[in-house]
């Protein structure tokens, strides 16, 4: 029976998963079967290998798909044709049925199939690294506005903390300048009240009707 796992799939499990099922495509057999071997290898259902394959794996083996496809379609005119089993020389066609359409052409062989699935593999791995090449810049591009937009911020922070440095040390002149001024106001009311207690201790006069001086206590 086979385990069910629940880890997630490895690159190795793709490999795998590929390898078998691009062999049964191949051979003619079904995919359905090619699942069911790759989870008695690597301990997982058919449904899950299933699922792997249409959902993530089969978009990186296009081309591999339609080499194999034209290989299975060659090995079963050649079936046909009586010639799989001892002769060497592959006879010309003049129609090959595959499943995405119908390819005809006249005098193709076995190397001209080969020729056209590598040219098509070829083609398709072209557009994948113009498209990583277009992704790459894009990152590239993005990485230099991120670049100067910490540039500016680091820019900003040292502006900023040149303001804060700058209002802090106008903070303790104006501190300063303030226990001063206290300093000041606490000196002149302690005068001025030294100055009444002199005025009061003075001995005061004044003049009576008769013009003589009487002492005020």
């Amino acid at each position: 029976m086979t385990a069910v796992r629940q880890d997630a799939w490895s690159a190795e499990d793709d490999l795998i998963l590929a390898e078998v099922t691009l062999r049964h495509i191949r051979e003619g057999s079904t995919q359905l079967t090619a699942f069911e071997e790759v989870g008695e290898k690597i301990g997982r259902t058919a449904a899950a290998c299933g699922f792997r394959w249409n959902s993530c794996v089969r978009k990186r083996y296009e081309a591999a798909i339609g080499i194999a496809k034209a290989q299975r379609q060659k090995r079963n005119y050649m079936k046909k044709q009586g010639s799989l089993a001892g002769n060497p020389a592959v006879a010309s066609l003049t129609s090959v049925e595959m499943e995405e359409g119908i390819y005809k052409n006249d005098g193709i062989t076995e190397e001209t199939i080969s020729i056209d699935a590598v040219i098509r593999f070829l083609r398709g791995w072209k557009n994948t690294v113009q498209e990583s090449n277009r992704h790459v810049k894009m990152l590239e591009k993005e990485l230099r506005m991120k670049d100067e937009e910490l540039q500016n911020l680091r820019e900003e922070n040292k502006r900023l903390f040149a303001q804060v440095n700058e209002v802090q040390s106008d903070y303790r002149v104006v501190n300063d300048d303030y226990k001063a001024l206290i300093q000041i106001m606490d000196r002149a009311r302690r005068l001025a009240f030294l100055n009444e207690e002199e005025d009061e201790s003075k001995t005061r006069f004044k003049m009576d009707a008769n013009g003589n001086l009487e002492r005020i206590e």
